[in-house]
């Protein structure tokens, strides 16, 4: 009887990995960035604030961007903009600190001193590495290094401001990367290749890093960054920057990423939900981690509660891309309409402006409302899933997925003929949409505005629904989705190539950028002046 208990003991027992011992280990010694001296640390007025808030959620809206890339791209805003009134930068550390406490993007008294003596020597090294490196280039050239140089120096200002969360963003890729980087081999490729290839596909799928971020972390993984370089190192590397520039770009953008992103989309599940309970249970893992009957209860109702949330965040997706859409998209093509349709046709359709101004929200609605979240068999495998990852057990790695330098055909003929077929898609379905609105009695300028709303409404819906897939480990496809993607994918490729393209041309960011933010923000430094101005003065009578 001892025996069999000792045997059922053992069985519940789970022997941790060196690596998920490694990353529990990082949890346990990270450091909180300290707050500042009241005396060092920097405020800002609170009603300064509130119309700085309001006007930054106003111009997120027209730039439709994940939610942890906002900040980002709000200190390239602020340093562009910096930047043109004052190309040496001197002294602007302190105007983009205020500026981000403005917008709250830090709470009041979190940025200092020492913050701004930091950001400003980063500044400092970007404005000698821009000098050494664009002046005297081809146009190209010099765009191309500029954001570039922008990128390294806008993420790295971020993540000196924010190193807690960019610390637990790196470990926890990390260990992404050494858990999976034994499981996949590629022919042809060698194994620091197939590294390099794979962190890309890890920052695309697990971080969502955008194309500034992605330039940054593999920067940073092959050389230090800009704050630890110093002056003497930095002339010398900057005669090589293009060259690594241009290397680095082509990496992120190698064929090879695509095959190694669909790999790791399918392995990322446990992740998430293991990343979750550490979040959410950090004093209590080794205990839980260790043990399979108490994993199972947490990953279980970690699992419910992040299944449950998917609405939420479906809904909240859902509103953001639509705001976006409206006010970039919608409102110009409106606006179009009506002049373009007296022009051509004398006169305008009241009918047309009214389906083209109602039908995409309601075709947003049809396709988001509908989806189902996963259930309790998918639980169950994310479960054994997890064990696999974080036990020391070798087995897990020698699955090995084999992918092939390059995929060859079997039947090219019947290939050809697919692609042929899969191009008549887009005449069939347009013609479809032409016959149906031609009834309605659209013209062709109505029928245009039309096909674009529902692309682009189709693409951002589309977008929204896989995230109601990123905890499914296996996705059982519809009896019904080859005919849906007959007449869907069509308006699919034609919202991709709208939103890429046209969101170049949105003039609404030119607008908020280039007319209303200078002198809003140039308001804002006035009234924060006589602020700080009248304060002093009351404390010189008290």
């Amino acid at each position: 009887m001892l025996d069999d208990q000792v045997a059922r003991n053992d069985n519940q027992t789970i022997i941790l990995s060196q690596y998920t011992q490694a990353l529990l280990d990082t949890f346990k010694t990270a450091k909180k960035k300290g707050r500042p001296d009241d005396i060092s640390a920097l405020s800002v007025s609170q009603t300064v604030s509130f119309f700085a808030l309001v006007y930054e959620r106003v111009r997120n809206a027209v730039e439709y961007r994940e939610d942890h890339l906002i900040l980002r791209a709000a200190i390239e805003r602020i340093l562009r903009r910096r930047f043109s009134l004052n190309p040496d930068g001197h002294g602007e550390a302190e105007n983009l600190l205020r500026e981000l406490l403005w917008a709250r993007y830090f709470d009041n008294g979190v940025l200092g001193a020492e913050d701004n003596m930091i950001i400003q020597n980063l500044i400092n090294k970007y404005v000698r590495l821009r000098r050494q490196m664009v002046v005297g280039r081809d146009t190209e050239l010099r765009i191309f290094l500029d954001q570039f140089l922008m990128d390294l120096l806008t993420c790295e200002v971020e993540e000196t401001l924010k190193p807690e969360s960019a610390a637990i963003q790196s470990n926890l890729t990390f260990f992404i990367y050494q858990v999976l980087r034994k499981k996949i081999k590629i022919e042809g490729l060698k194994e620091d290749q197939k590294d390099a290839f794979f962190l890309v596909a890890i920052e695309k799928v697990f971080a969502k890093s955008d194309r500034s971020y992605l330039r940054y972390h593999l920067f940073t993984t092959f050389y230090k960054t800009l704050q630890n370089h110093s002056d003497t190192e930095l002339q010398i590397l900057g005669m090589k920057l293009p060259a690594i520039f241009k290397k680095i770009d082509d990496m992120a953008a190698n064929l090879y990423v695509e095959n190694l992103v669909k790999f790791v989309r399918k392995q990322l599940p446990p992740f998430l939900i293991l990343f979750a309970l550490i979040k959410n249970k950090p004093d209590e893992l080794q205990t839980i981690l260790t043990n399979k009957e108490k994993l199972w209860n947490e990953v279980d109702q970690t699992c419910r509660n992040k299944y449950q949330q998917l609405g939420g965040r479906v809904r909240t997706l859902a509103v953001r891309s639509f705001i976006y859409i409206l006010l970039t998209k919608m409102i110009l093509a409106v606006i179009l309409e009506v002049p373009i349709s007296i022009l051509i046709y004398g006169e305008v359709d009241r009918n047309a402006i009214i389906l083209n101004s109602i039908f995409p929200p309601i075709l947003m609605i049809g396709i988001l409302g509908f989806f189902k979240v996963p259930g309790d068999d998918n639980t169950k495998k994310i479960y054994q899933r997890i064990i696999n990852i974080i036990d020391e057990d070798k087995s897990f790695e020698t699955q090995v997925a084999f992918v092939p330098k390059k995929s060859t055909p079997k039947r090219p003929m019947l290939i050809f003929g697919f692609t042929v077929f899969y191009s008549l898609t887009f005449l069939v379905t347009l013609t479809l949409i032409y016959e149906f609105l031609k009834n309605l009695g659209f013209n062709l300028v109505s029928q245009a505005i039309f096909v674009f709303f529902v692309s682009v409404v189709s693409f951002f819906s589309y977008r929204i629904r896989q995230v109601t897939k990123e905890l499914r480990l296996e996705e059982k496809p519809s009896i019904l989705s080859p005919v849906v993607d007959f007449f869907f994918m069509p308006m699919l490729s034609l919202g991709k190539f709208f939103s890429s393209e046209i969101a170049k041309l949105n003039f609404f960011i030119f607008i908020f950028d280039f007319i209303i933010e200078a002198p809003f923000k140039l308001i804002f430094e006035v009234v924060e002046e006589w602020i700080s101005f009248v304060r002093k003065r009351k404390e010189e009578i008290i």
